[in-house]
């Protein structure tokens, strides 16, 4: 079997931050759970095909879930050898007062931390469920990184809502070297496909109804886990394919402004 790097769940679409340019258009008002249902059968179509190395639950914020400490006994079910990664924000984890407990049943998890602003604003709101996981990792041992995510971010996509634009640069191979998420495949609707920028393009869609600009782009078939096993083998060793145009050629750089909806509102109206 073809082992895969890494995948990554939504357990949510919502969040709690509107970050500007989210490559999971998770600034865009996206609301929606997934069931434990739906997702132990995402899995079990794939478990027994792709053995994982790193298996990411997030979102959209993913302790906005309120089963999320259930997703890690479906993931240790399905994939028994691979990392599993709670990838927050870290605004809601008191909401989540048995996930250490949980993290430490399944083994082999983390929670991964992302700092997704640099100013004392940011920090001042979120320090308090900082220190709550600094004293998971104390009291649980659970494995705990806090990154500052943020100052890596470029622009996936020019404007918003209904005035989204993809880039134009059609340089499919340097969008694809420059791109951070280029190992990070998404497990949706049962399907896995390339990045989060073509997995929640449809949702993107049918929320705004995006211009004739995107068509190509919301065209991208994902791989059906009805495939064979010459299509899964292609599909792992793509790189660059035309659908990697929609993002920039060269990482367009920007500074984040504060990701709090009345903070940018403010911003905004100011």
């Amino acid at each position: 079997m073809t082992a895969i790097r890494h995948l990554e769940l939504h357990v949510t679409h919502g969040c709690n931050l509107t970050c500007e340019s989210c490559s999971h258009y998770s600034n865009q008002g996206h609301m929606g759970h997934l069931s434990l249902t739906d997702a132990d059968a995402w899995m079990g179509a794939w478990s027994s095909r792709i053995p994982l190395k790193v298996f990411s639950l997030l979102g959209g914020e993913p302790t906005i879930h309120p089963e999320l400490p259930a997703f890690l006994t479906l993931a240790r079910r399905h994939w028994p050898d691979a990392v599993i990664r709670i990838v927050s924000n870290g605004f809601f984890l008191h909401r989540h007062p048995s996930l250490p407990a949980a993290m430490r049943e399944a083994g082999n998890v983390g929670l991964y931390v992302s700092i997704h602003h640099p100013s004392s604003e940011y920090f001042k709101k979120v320090q308090p469920n900082l220190q709550l996981a600094k004293s998971w990792q104390r009291d649980y041992g659970i494995n705990l990184k806090v990154y500052r995510s943020a100052e890596m971010w470029t622009r996936r996509y020019l404007g918003s809502g209904a005035d989204m634009q993809p880039y134009r640069d059609q340089r499919p191979r340097e969008s694809w070297e420059h791109c951070v998420a280029r190992h990070s495949p998404q497990l949706f609707e049962g399907r896995i496909w390339k990045c989060a920028p073509l997995a929640y393009l449809g949702m993107q869609h049918a929320k705004y109804g995006l211009s004739e600009d995107w068509s190509h782009y919301l065209g991208y078939q994902p791989l059906a886990a009805d495939c064979d096993d010459a299509e899964l083998n292609a599909f792992l060793a793509l790189e660059e394919e035309s659908y990697c145009g929609m993002c920039p050629a060269s990482p367009d750089s920007f500074e984040l402004p504060l990701p709090f909806p009345k903070a940018r509102t403010r911003s905004n109206d100011a």
